[in-house]
C-alpha cells in the first residue's frame, strides 16, 4: 500500500496529475485505473468488469465481470465460502480488487475520496445477515438511528418516518421492544426497516433467509419483491437458499471457485447444461462436487497394514 500524499493540489495540476477524484490512500496499482473518467453507458446501477481478488495465496475472484440492472433483483449464488459475502464488501468499498474496476451509478468506487464514498454509501442501504441490531436500543430507535446519524430533521418527522418504514415490513406494532425480545424473523425485517430508513437506490442483502422458519422466510421473499417493485429498488442478493432465491430473483450469477460457472433467468439457470450447476440447484449429494473427500482405493485401504491415521 502507497499513501498519496496532497501537499499543494495546484502544483501537482501544473505537473497533468488528476487529483480530483483520487483517493488519499491507494494502492499503486490502482492509480492509473482512477484516471480513467469513463463512465457505463449501460442499464446498469452496478458494473463489474474484470474482477480479480485473493487473499493471500487463495484467489477469492479470478477476472469476471457481472452487471446488476436498475429495478431489478440480482442474485448471486454458490456454495459456502466461495466469495458472495466478499463480492458486497468490494462493492461497498470496504475491499480493494487487485485488478478491475467496480462502478456504483458511474462512480469508480475505489477511486473515491472517504467523503465522497460515505456519500456514496448513504445511498447503498445493507441487510447483514445476522440482522446486526444494536442491542441496547429499541426498535424504534434501532430504524431512527440511520436518520438521527446523518440528516437534520427534527424529531417528529422523524418519527413519522420510522412508523412508515415499521409500518412496510410489518413491525409498527413492536417499536418499543428490545432486540432480545425478537423472533429471528422479527429481527431481520426490523434490520430491513433500518435498511431503508434513508430511502436508497440500492439495498445488499447479505443471506437474508439463513436460519429463517418458513414462514419468516415467506414473509421475507414478499417484502424483498414488494419492496422492489414499491420504491424502486435495486436489489443484489447473496445466497444459497436455492427455491426462495429462484422465487424473486430476475437474474442469478452462480459462482464458484473465483468464476462464474452460469448465469441468466431462473428458467435458464434451471435448464442449464452445467452439471455443477444442476447439482448446486438441485442440491444433488453427489456430481462434480463428489460426495467422497479424495482418498485411495477403498478395498486397499481397508486390506492395508493398519498405519495409523
Amino acid at each position: 500500500m502507497k499513501t498519496l500524499v496532497i501537499n499543494d493540489d495546484n502544483s501537482l495540476t501544473k505537473l497533468g496529475v488528476v487529483i480530483q477524484n483520487t483517493p488519499l490512500s491507494l494502492p499503486s496499482t490502482r492509480v492509473n485505473s482512477c484516471m480513467d473518467k469513463s463512465v457505463s453507458l449501460q442499464d446498469s446501477l452496478v458494473s463489474v468488469k474484470n474482477l480479480s481478488f485473493a487473499r493471500g495465496d487463495k484467489k477469492i475472484f479470478d477476472d469476471i465481470s457481472m452487471e446488476f440492472e436498475r429495478g431489478k433483483i440480482t442474485a448471486i449464488m454458490g456454495p459456502s465460502g466461495t466469495g458472495k459475502t466478499t463480492m458486497l464488501k468490494l462493492i461497498g468499498g470496504q475491499l480493494f480488487p487487485d485488478h478491475g474496476t467496480i462502478q456504483v451509478d458511474g462512480q469508480n468506487v475505489h477511486c473515491l475520496r472517504k467523503n465522497e464514498l460515505y456519500t456514496l454509501r448513504k445511498r447503498m442501504g445493507m441487510l447483514f445477515q445476522s440482522g446486526a441490531l444494536l442491542t441496547d436500543m429499541n426498535v424504534y430507535d434501532n430504524v431512527a438511528f440511520p436518520l438521527r446519524e446523518h440528516t437534520h430533521l427534527p424529531e417528529p418527522m422523524i418519527r413519522t418516518l420510522v412508523l412508515m418504514k415499521l409500518q412496510a415490513v410489518g413491525l409498527r406494532g413492536a417499536s418499543s421492544l428490545m432486540p432480545n425480545e425478537l423472533s429471528g424473523g422479527m429481527a431481520r425485517r426490523v434490520a430491513l426497516a433500518r435498511a431503508i430508513a434513508l430511502d436508497p437506490m440500492m439495498i445488499m442483502y447479505d443471506e437474508p433467509f439463513t436460519g429463517q422458519d418458513p414462514i419468516s422466510k415467506g414473509a421475507l421473499v414478499h417484502l424483498i419483491k414488494s419492496l422492489n417493485n414499491t420504491l424502486g429498488l435495486t436489489s443484489i442478493m447473496v445466497s444459497h437458499d436455492v427455491q426462495e432465491t429462484a422465487a424473486i430473483a430476475d437474474y442469478i450469477y452462480v459462482i464458484s471457485s473465483g468464476k462464474i460457472v452460469g448465469q441468466g433467468t431462473p428458467q435458464q439457470i434451471k435448464d442449464s447444461s452445467s452439471e455443477w450447476v444442476q447439482q448446486f440447484m438441485t442440491g444433488a449429494a453427489d456430481g462434480p462436487v463428489h460426495f467422497h473427500y479424495p482418498a485411495k482405493d477403498y478395498i486397499d485401504d481397508l486390506l492395508s497394514s493398519g498405519k495409523r491415521y
